[in-house]
């Protein structure tokens, strides 16, 4: 049977996510309009710089709880790559949709926000529950995938 749209990009986002170098968790995204893929972005240290997997990761070593304190880490998000990636590049991603393996944190929202994404499907929880607040509140659709069927 021939996939829907939104299994293929789930599907795809396994394979992104393997170019994670984040210690704590594999995290995938893709920005998509009109059934097309934009972008991609995985969790990871910036271009050119020591990678967790070669240093440790500094949160463990802070004892650093997951969904706090995001700014204390090498790494940018999947979500921050894939959207930087569309600015390094030109590429417009006005009213797309971004796929990611976890729920974007409020760091990530707001710039999903801000760069006039308008859907957001996830399959992983994240905590950080003020994102959904900020999404709802500026019109942005979440979907939980595959609860969303």
């Amino acid at each position: 049977m021939r996939p829907s749209w939104d299994d293929y990009f789930m599907e795809i986002l396994d394979i992104v996510k393997t170019r994670s170098t984040c210690l704590r968790r594999q995290v995938g995204a893709i920005i998509v309009r009109g059934n097309r893929i934009l972008t991609t972005g995985y969790n990871g240290a910036p271009s050119g710089m020591a990678h967790c997997s070669e240093t440790g990761c500094l949160r463990d070593k802070m004892g650093i709880p997951s969904g706090e304190r995001q700014e204390l880490c090498r790494g940018l998000h999947a979500e921050q790559n894939a959207i930087i990636q569309a600015g390094l590049y030109g590429i417009d991603i006005k009213g797309s949709t971004i796929y990611c393996t976890h729920k974007p944190c409020i760091t990530c929202t707001k710039m999903i926000i801000n760069a006039g994404i308008i859907r957001v499907v996830y399959k992983e929880d994240y905590p950080d529950e003020l994102s959904e607040e900020f999404f709802k509140e500026a019109g942005v659709n979440m979907d939980i995938y595959p609860q969303m069927r």
